[in-house]
């Protein structure tokens, strides 16, 4: 249909130019369209017109074969979808010669008094259809050319940004205005033009002829650079908004083709980068995660108030021995989604699993507006949540104090860690924990560290010497439910 549609064009733009040459060239124009020329004109004009169809649809169908099937093309196919834009060219130039010849030799008595108007009308003809066949047909042979050039830089070699403009000004500013200059010589020696002709019907002739093969060609050059651009400003827009599986297809090689290319590089190394954070952010936490991304491998650490919250469960040992391992990992996993969430809700951080036990911190590495008190109400909050599993019991303790929040290890092996007596204090707190029947215990310091409002939720149960201690540790529980 393109291609249809471009050759009528072509017939509209001849049509105008010849037009302005009548009774200048020795015979009359209207000769050209009446009589047995008529019928001649009339009979190309449908021939080249099926040619066209024909030849456009012999064009297209091989790649139509595997595009329409959503296959991929194999080297052969890649190279000949290369050819299809250049091919309908050739088919469009090919069926305006073969009319122009057709009506030179069935009026070759006439001599130059029509041949070189018709010559004249088939090379400015063509050349409209040609533009035009490029201006309609871009878009559905882009499709064509991206599944093609699929996985590597382009396979179609085109003028790059700076030769497209220059082109565009040859055939649009410097030809007309050489085609004027040329025409006011051939006309002062009676070449084509009578020398009694006014020089305003050369100027006519020409500028319709910019006019009407400008336009095309100018709207083509633009598109061929503002399409691609625009493709990729729509790309960028979706990877800001989170889409960073977002590609560009790349057709051509030119710098329009290198900018495709490099920013699905860079989309793909994004995409890598937030696949590795997500990665790492669910090994170590988002928050340390973020930190190590912004400070790079660094050793450091520093000393801060923070508050521990250590959950271990019981009899995990006689659960995996009388249980299936599919069944044991199913409630391990239960137990462990139901701690991250209550945690990550008070914006802690899951710091280790050790086996079938859970250390959070509160208060580090981000400073965190009343640590203790979230400890403490996600210490409540996991005593009603856990006990709606079956085949799970608990024990959870609760301490608050300085500790050490850092990286240990080497530098090419390290890990995000707490160290400090808070942390020895919330493990051996979660073993003795078991022993009550609400089976969550915290520390003094905890309940010291906390505002009134959480305060409320606790009461004091004395004095208990905890393991490997020799002075007692002033214990509370919690009251009450969980809010």
């Amino acid at each position: 249909m393109g291609l249809t549609c471009a050759h009528v064009s072509g017939l509209i733009a001849a049509a105008v130019i010849l037009i302005p040459l009548n009774g200048h060239t020795g015979r009359p124009v209207h000769d050209f369209f009446a009589g047995k020329n008529l019928l001649t004109i009339v009979v190309l004009v449908v021939l080249g017109g099926v040619a066209v169809w024909v030849g456009g649809v012999l064009n297209l169908a091989p790649a139509l074969r595997w595009f329409s099937l959503g296959q991929e093309p194999d080297p052969q196919q890649r190279r000949t979808a290369t050819k299809l834009a250049g091919r309908q060219s050739l088919i469009l130039v090919m069926t305006w010669a073969a009319s122009g010849m057709a009506f030179i030799l069935l009026n070759r008595d006439a001599g130059s008094a029509v041949a070189v108007p018709a010559l004249l009308g088939v090379a400015f003809g063509a050349a409209a259809a040609v533009s035009t066949s490029l201006l309609l047909t871009q878009r559905p042979l882009r499709a064509i050319l991206a599944v093609a050039a699929r996985d590597s830089e382009g396979i179609v070699m085109v003028p790059g940004v700076l030769a497209r403009l220059v082109l565009m000004w040859l055939l649009c500013s410097a030809l007309p205005c050489g085609a004027i200059a040329s025409l006011m010589f051939i006309k002062a020696n009676g070449w084509i033009l009578e020398k009694t002709a006014a020089v305003e019907i050369a100027i006519v002739v020409v500028s319709l002829a910019a006019v009407l093969l400008g336009l095309p060609v100018m709207i083509l050059t633009s598109r061929s650079i503002s399409d691609p651009i625009h493709e990729v400003i729509e790309a960028m827009a979706a990877v800001e908004r989170g889409r960073t599986s977002t590609s560009v297809a790349v057709y051509e090689r030119s710098e329009i083709g290198r900018l495709q290319s490099g920013f699905n590089r860079m989309v793909a190394g994004i995409a890598e980068r937030e696949r590795l954070r997500d990665l790492f952010g669910r090994h170590v936490g988002a928050d340390v995660a973020r930190r190590a991304l912004q400070e790079g491998v660094s050793l450091s650490g520093d000393v801060r108030e923070a508050a521990i919250l250590f959950i271990d469960l019981v009899g995990s040992t006689n659960l995996a021995a009388n249980r299936p391992p599919q069944e044991v990992a199913q409630v391990l996993n239960n137990f462990f989604q139901i701690v991250v969430h209550a945690v990550d809700r008070r914006h802690g951080l899951i710091n280790k699993f050790q086996g079938d036990a859970v250390l959070a911190v509160f208060g580090a590495p981000l400073s965190v507006p009343g640590a203790a008190s979230a400890a403490l109400a996600t210490a409540r909050l996991l005593r009603d949540q856990l006990r709606q599993l079956p085949l799970v019991d608990f024990g959870i303790g609760v301490s608050a104090g300085s500790v050490f929040a850092g990286n240990i290890g080497a530098e090419n092996r390290y890990e995000y860690t707490v160290i400090g007596d808070a942390v020895n204090e919330a493990a051996r707190l979660a073993d003795v924990a078991k022993t009550f029947a609400g089976r969550v215990v915290c520390s003094a310091a905890a309940i010291d560290r906390a505002d009134q409002a959480e305060r409320q939720h606790w009461a004091s149960r004395g004095d208990t010497v905890l393991r490997g201690r020799t002075t007692p540790t002033h214990v509370f529980v919690p009251t009450g439910t969980s809010a």
